[in-house]
């Protein structure tokens, strides 16, 4: 799975690709096939605490400037859904970037496990300013409402300061952990995309991948 998420992100062509580590098994299986591994801690509490470990051994003179945070668990998911989350970096007042999809169903709408995002986007719009997440179906009233992808696009100092800071009131709460950045004054822009990539949480969802991959 890992394998086929690590080609995705190949085919996005949007910098070099490398596998973030806490186990030496996953490490030894990306190296089999081709790819970059890095080990890092097994220890750290989170991707994005991952992440930033790994860009600090890969690059440490900094020389890129923004890093894109892919879970391992997408293998169908789009190379152009990789590539559109870094759109709103474009904006120099950005801190972190993320992507959303309109929701049509209404189970949906209603499911506490589909994170939604409070974003007023007019129509035609397909980047907007994040104000807030939440498991509960928010905004209030007649309009869209948006499903949250977790994929994120960190500027390196960004990513650097949100691992620095204390979890927080809200993140504890709803359980969701880029509400820390925007309690710190961070600035977080979504980019509207079609679909959600299908996730593999379970037995069934990864039986459902492979008969869509054919494997």
């Amino acid at each position: 799975m890992i394998v086929h998420v690590l080609r995705c992100a190949e085919t996005a062509k949007v910098g070099p690709v490398l596998v973030a580590c806490g186990d030496q098994a996953i490490a030894d299986a990306v190296i089999a096939e081709g790819g970059q591994a890095v080990m890092t801690n097994p220890d750290l509490p989170s991707g994005s605490d991952r992440v930033f470990a790994a860009l600090d051994l890969y690059d440490p003179t900094g020389e890129y400037d923004a890093v894109v945070n892919l879970q391992g668990d997408l293998p169908t998911i789009d190379p152009e859904v990789i590539g559109a989350v870094l759109t709103p970096l474009g904006d120099a007042a950005v801190d972190i970037a993320t992507l959303v999809t309109r929701i049509s169903d209404e189970t949906e709408r209603q499911d506490p496990n589909a994170v939604k995002a409070v974003v007023g986007l007019a129509e035609g719009e397909a980047i907007g300013r994040a104000l807030y997440f939440s498991r509960a179906t928010v905004p209030f009233g007649e309009g869209a409402h948006y499903h949250h992808i977790g994929i994120y696009a960190y500027r390196r100092e960004a990513l650097r300061r949100f691992v620095e800071l204390p979890e927080s009131v809200l993140e504890k709460r709803e359980k969701l952990e880029q509400l820390r950045a925007l309690e710190a004054g961070m600035r977080i822009d979504v980019a509207l995309v079609d679909t959600v990539p299908d996730g593999v949480d379970t037995p069934a969802d990864l039986e459902r991948a492979r008969a869509i991959l054919g494997t």
